[in-house]
């Protein structure tokens, strides 16, 4: 059973370390926008899985980071989050590891339940025998 989050509303992440990120929902458009993100659409097609998740997660934590807390400059100012300091998190492997782990897979593991049409012809039904007798 798939459980819908049927609020809009953003909620907060806590990634560990006193780091804490406002989220937006992760929707299919937000997805979407983050696969059309010039850094994943300019990959190789051949790019290695590790390469494109990272930069898939980077595109959408440049979108869905609303607001953190617990993100600061070399000098301790809180910074906000713009697309350079989403990346620059995003490389602390710890962070992104749950970042990738609690938002971002659970949205994509979610688009890959979520297509609920037969097997296709070439799929491990493909070679099954009919048990039906003719009519």
């Amino acid at each position: 059973m798939i459980r819908l989050n049927l609020s809009p509303e953003p909620a907060w992440l806590d990634l560990g370390g006193g780091v804490r990120l406002r989220l937006a929902p992760l929707t299919s458009a937000l997805i979407g926008a983050a696969r059309s993100d010039a850094q994943v659409s300019s990959l190789p097609d051949d790019a290695p899985a590790d390469q494109v998740a990272v930069a898939l997660a980077k595109a959408i934590g440049s979108l869905a980071i609303l607001d953190w807390e617990g993100v600061g400059n070399a000098e301790g100012y809180p910074v906000p989050p713009t697309p350079e300091a989403v990346a620059a998190l995003l490389d602390l492997f710890p962070l992104f590891q749950r970042f990738q782990t609690d938002y971002v897979a659970k949205g994509l593991i979610l688009a890959d339940e979520g297509n609920v049409s037969g097997p296709l012809p070439n799929g491990t039904s493909a070679g099954a025998k009919a048990t039906a007798p003719d009519a």
